[in-house]
């Protein structure tokens, strides 16, 4: 339950084409609301997320916007929609005006105005003028980012043979502040209590892919990053402590390769290894995840590892 409530937003997708009839306003009945919605927002920048925490003495996500006061060309009536946006989640699929205000800690007549904006536009509606939902075409915000991304798209042949290789399910993910975001992924079989699919985040601290990343940070980057980790124990071997998670991530830059053994999910093992640019910069990991019943450790190590790192090596070409 504690990994279903961190994980945010969900699957991206193009939506189907709507005309301007089908549009929903905040007075009209719509289409059932949509599952699994997406991160429509930049992947490799700092980001600004509901999921992650606030900076010390700042107690809602409204008050962070306070920062951009000073800043002629911020449009804080962007930032506002966009903090009603991310409100939304799996767990809340449908929220009230009163809800929405007390979770981004935005007035009621913002909201308000930020739901009947959304609503006129097709990013969002009610069926009963109470509680509102997302409607698919907030997927658009995410696909023109992954769609133009060349990693993303022909990353998935390679993946595909890799799955088909080991029988596992291979994904590869970038580090957006405290957590990955899945960008493409293969699977053979469903592994976990929660499905991975493209666009969905994760805890960077208690994943293989989060650890590489985490680990070829530079100094600077890896010290402004860590003081924002929420060490929720997901499981009864997952680190808890900023003083384990640095001796993990030593080790990691010294192997090469980071190995989760449940610490996301009980049963779930995961390897992982950097995608490194021609200048050589990491700027992505690729994993093979797999029941610890079936899969051990030495398994990984000995049989998974190889076809990793050529499947990795192979991946870099696509970063020139």
């Amino acid at each position: 339950m504690k990994l279903r409530a961190y994980i945010a937003r969900l699957r991206y997708a193009l939506p189907p084409s709507e005309t301007q009839a089908e549009r929903r306003t905040m007075n009209t009945t719509s289409r059932a609301p949509i599952r699994k919605l997406s991160n429509a927002f930049s992947l490799t920048e700092p980001s600004f997320s509901m999921t992650q925490p606030q900076p010390d003495g700042m107690s809602s996500p409204a008050v962070y916007l306070d920062q951009f006061g000073g800043d002629p060309n911020f449009m804080t009536s962007l930032a506002r929609g966009l903090l009603v946006i991310q409100a939304f989640s799996e767990s809340k699929l449908q929220l009230s005006i009163s809800q929405l205000s007390k979770k981004t800690g935005l007035s009621r007549a913002c909201v308000r105005r930020c739901l009947h904006t959304l609503s006129e536009l097709g990013f969002a509606a009610t069926d009963d003028g109470r509680n509102f939902h997302l409607r698919p075409r907030v997927l658009t915000l995410g696909h023109s980012y992954l769609s133009s991304m060349p990693l993303s798209t022909a990353a998935q042949p390679i993946l595909e043979h890799l799955s088909q290789i080991l029988n596992e399910a291979c994904s590869i993910a970038l580090l957006d502040g405290v957590d990955i975001v899945y960008v493409a992924r293969a699977n053979v079989a469903r592994i976990m209590a929660i499905d991975l699919g493209v666009g969905i985040r994760l805890p960077a601290f208690c994943t293989s892919m989060g650890r590489v990343l985490l680990a070829h940070l530079s100094p600077e980057e890896l010290e402004a990053v860590l003081p924002k980790v929420e060490f929720t124990r997901f499981t009864e071997k997952t680190i808890t402590s900023v003083e384990k998670l640095r001796h993990a991530l030593t080790t990691v830059r010294r192997e090469g390769y980071a190995i989760i053994d449940q610490e996301l999910e009980l049963g779930l093992r995961s390897i992982a290894v950097p995608l490194i640019s021609p200048v050589g910069r990491v700027v992505a990991a690729i994993d093979v995840g797999a029941h610890g019943q079936r899969v051990s450790l030495q398994d990984m190590q000995t049989r998974f590892l190889p076809y990793l790192r050529a499947a990795a090596q192979e991946l870099s070409l696509l970063l020139r």
